[in-house]
């Protein structure tokens, strides 16, 4: 029976793919895929582009899924997953992407950013043979943390304490630390809290494991998103913010620790973050990898 190449056909295939994802799964992530809660992270996304998702490409052998193609939130990106035994597919991945997740740049000449790990030589060769250049700039690296046990205390700054979504859950009070955490000016705008809300409609969002350092007078001072993956006993960290009147103060620091013990105390053994910010690498976490960018004007 031949592959069957297919587009993302509504809102099943937001499973379909997460599950393919979770499956094949190798330890530090040596098959190249996503992990699958970056895929849900990004499809509920406030920024995702919904009206986009026909364009994500689906091969299919057998009627079992073994290959995606899609972008992260906006055409003009494209990440390549495969079954172990389907990485021969990339090349015809790569030609999908270039028809159906380019978009148009500054010249009006289609662009693609396509993604390959570091390790995965093979299509690095692919890509740079077609006329593609790095781009350094939009590398996104991946880092581990080995969760020990017994997990050790950590200090919370006086206070301050560490509670989870499902002890409190204030969209304003998430819209804000998110806004003033990722170092946009002034105070947030009312419309974000319908995307605050989208950011926990996901099948495996977990307000238990969704932490924040609360200050004394109520405001959400850090905010840390936590993934937790039980089929393969793996955490994954997105997105962490902290407030600019409270960062140096350990809080962050504090949150992404808490949401980590947590996700050990459930059976996690890993977790991940994507990110080589010395944040992370001072509490644990070291670089095992980089999806590299290249680039290409088609």
């Amino acid at each position: 029976m031949p592959i069957r190449l297919r587009s993302f056909a509504g809102p099943e295939d937001l499973a379909a793919i997460g599950s393919f994802l979770a499956r094949h799964y190798q330890p530090g992530n040596r098959d190249g895929n996503w992990f699958e809660p970056v895929w849900e992270y990004a499809y509920t996304h406030p920024c995702f582009d919904e009206s986009a998702v026909g364009e994500i490409g689906l091969w299919e052998d057998g009627g079992e899924m073994v290959a995606v193609a899609t972008y992260e939130l906006r055409l003009g990106e494209a990440f390549f997953h495969t079954h172990p035994a389907y990485a021969h597919l990339k090349p015809e991945m790569l030609d999908y992407a270039e028809a159906h997740l380019s978009a148009p740049g500054a010249d009006g000449r289609r662009v693609l950013k396509a993604y390959a790990n570091d390790f995965d030589r093979a299509f690095a060769e692919v890509v740079a043979a077609r006329g593609y250049r790095l781009d350094p700039d939009s590398a996104r690296p991946t880092s581990q943390f080995d969760i020990p046990s017994p997990f050790p205390a950590f200090p919370v700054p006086a206070g301050f304490r560490l509670i989870s979504l499902a002890d409190e859950n204030d969209l304003r009070k998430i819209n804000r630390v998110l806004w003033r955490g990722f170092n946009h000016p002034g105070e947030p705008p009312d419309e974000d809290i319908e995307g605050r809300r989208r950011m926990q409609s996901g099948p495996h969002f977990r307000k238990d494991l969704t932490v924040i350092a609360q200050a004394p007078n109520g405001e959400y001072a850090s905010y840390c998103g936590m993934w937790y993956d039980a089929t393969n006993r793996i955490a994954y960290v997105e997105p962490v913010a902290t407030d600019p009147s409270y960062r140096r103060m350990g809080l962050g620091r504090a949150a992404v620790l808490e949401g980590i013990r947590r996700c050990g105390a459930l059976g996690a053994t890993i977790a991940y973050v994507g990110s080589e910010q010395p944040f992370y690498l001072s509490f644990g976490f070291r670089k095992i990898y980089t999806e590299d960018c290249w680039v290409k004007a088609l």
